[in-house]
């Protein structure tokens, strides 16, 4: 079989290609090199994109035992730690990753429903009528305080407080395309003083690790303080062997899914307001769907409902907030789609490119939720949280945040665009966002019976 075609362009074309345009650079690759195609960044290792889903279940689906993936997220221990579960393989990740499970599935989840309501009718609150605000803000302030509840179980106080601005701070520091260099190049991440860019991102996450580590201490010396947060349940995990997790473990993890965990649910939340407020008739639908709902206090319930999942599904689609699953490194040789690749070669699924296939998607840039409505897609075909083992711990409260903020807001407020301009994805740090924010208007309160009252008379 011939070898397939890749861009011949420099490895540092390549590497601002992939820093400042990565969505058009994808999708010309692909126009030009198909389903499967080489890239070569400067200062990384050169890996292999494949974007058919015949290809990504040939990645996902064999023994987890046959790749590595840790060792190619080794640019991300800097930020978030060498013990964090995405830098991490074999047996020490099976282990860890066990520990972790138990917040974040099941009766767990729905046991933060309620939460994630109030606290999004306590940031609602504060916005003014007639007003412009910043969805991207907005819904910051949102995930970052049910990160910080469920998490740390931290509402007030002062280590709340100082924990806060410190976190955007941290990530403000690779919120632009420039800024996110310091990911991708690792000679940037000197530590030259306080005023260097990097400097600043250490100083910041000491201060983020010294809070977390007063909170451990505080709840080690006093555990009738601990409540039912994550931290609690992780504290107090054990392995088969009886033992827990060490101090730096635990702030490692704790930095993981504060990053990884309020960042990524507040963009995609942001793209979401976008497009329901971007296309009347799909705000109209939804719309139609909550107000026809009869129990707004049963928070579970609203998140089965079947046009909005629709809609958080479709924005995930059309808006990955990030591009690709995590890399897979070749421990033995490995076929994919009758290739043959040698050990040490890094296979990327590309979620972005999958979720825009003609073939899977039929127009594909357009934002149509009734897709997921009509069919069933598989896990190789719709892929916004990655896949096999290392499928998104956090995915299911993620999209329960997602259906619940949508329904707290639309259910009570007149939103509308502040401009009709279209919203361009940028890069921000390792994820892709809106890059004005999304600028809303409020234009007043809803009044729900009134608007039920009004869909009976129609």
């Amino acid at each position: 079989m011939k070898p397939f075609k890749s861009p011949q362009s420099l490895p540092l074309v390549q590497l601002i290609n992939w820093i400042f345009r990565p969505l058009d650079f994808l999708e010309e690759c692909a126009s030009k090199y198909g389903d499967m195609f080489n890239l070569r960044l400067m200062g990384l290792p050169p890996f292999t994109v494949v974007s058919n889903p015949q290809g990504i279940e040939e990645i996902l689906s064999v023994d987890a035992q046959k790749f590595d993936v840790g060792r190619t997220n080794n640019l991300a221990g800097s930020l978030l730690g060498d013990n964090s579960l995405v830098l991490l393989d074999g047996v020490t990740h099976r282990r860890q990753r066990k520990l972790m499970m138990p917040p974040f599935h099941g009766e767990k989840v729905k046991s933060y429903a309620q939460t994630i309501c109030q606290i999004t009718q306590q940031v609602a609150h504060r916005w003014q009528e007639k007003q412009t605000f910043v969805a991207q803000k907005a819904m910051q302030d949102i995930t970052f305080e049910t990160i910080l509840h469920v998490v740390f179980g931290l509402s007030e106080g002062e280590r709340y407080q100082q924990i806060k601005p410190s976190l955007i701070e941290l990530l403000d520091l690779t919120g632009s395309p420039l800024k996110a260099s310091v990911i991708f190049l690792p000679f940037l991440q000197q530590d030259l003083g306080e005023w260097s860019p990097w400097g600043k991102v250490v100083r910041r996450k000491c201060k983020i690790y010294e809070l977390m580590q007063a909170e451990i201490d505080e709840r080690r010396a006093s555990p009738e303080l601990s409540g039912n947060d994550v931290l609690t349940l992780m504290m107090s995990a054990r392995d088969e062997a009886g033992e827990g997790l060490s101090d730096i473990e635990l702030k490692d993890q704790m930095m993981t899914l504060l990053v990884a965990g309020h960042e990524t649910t507040a963009t995609a939340l942001s793209w979401a307001f976008y497009w329901i407020h971007k296309i009347p008739e799909v705000k109209q639908k939804l719309l139609a769907e909550l107000d026809g709902f009869a129990d707004l206090d049963d928070p579970l319930a609203i998140a089965r409902l079947p046009y909005l999942t629709a809609v958080c599904n479709e924005t995930l689609r059309i808006n990955p907030v990030v591009i690709t699953a995590f890399m897979r490194l070749a421990k033995s040789p490995i076929e994919v789609m009758g290739y043959q690749f040698a050990p040490g070669t890094i296979l990327t699924p590309t979620t972005y490119l999958t979720h825009y296939r003609e073939d899977i998607y039929p127009e594909p840039k357009k934002f149509r939720p009734e897709r997921f409505l009509e069919r069933q897609y598989s896990p190789y075909e719709f892929l916004p949280f990655g896949g096999g083992n290392r499928r998104c711990i956090g995915y299911a409260l993620a999209l329960l945040e997602m259906k619940l903020v949508l329904a707290t807001v639309l259910t009570r407020y007149d939103l509308t665009l502040a401009s009709d301009r279209p919203v361009v994805p940028t890069r921000r740090g390792a994820t892709i966002a809106p890059n004005n924010g999304v600028p809303l208007i409020l234009q007043g309160k809803r009044d729900r019976k009134i608007q039920e009252q009004l869909s009976t008379i129609q």
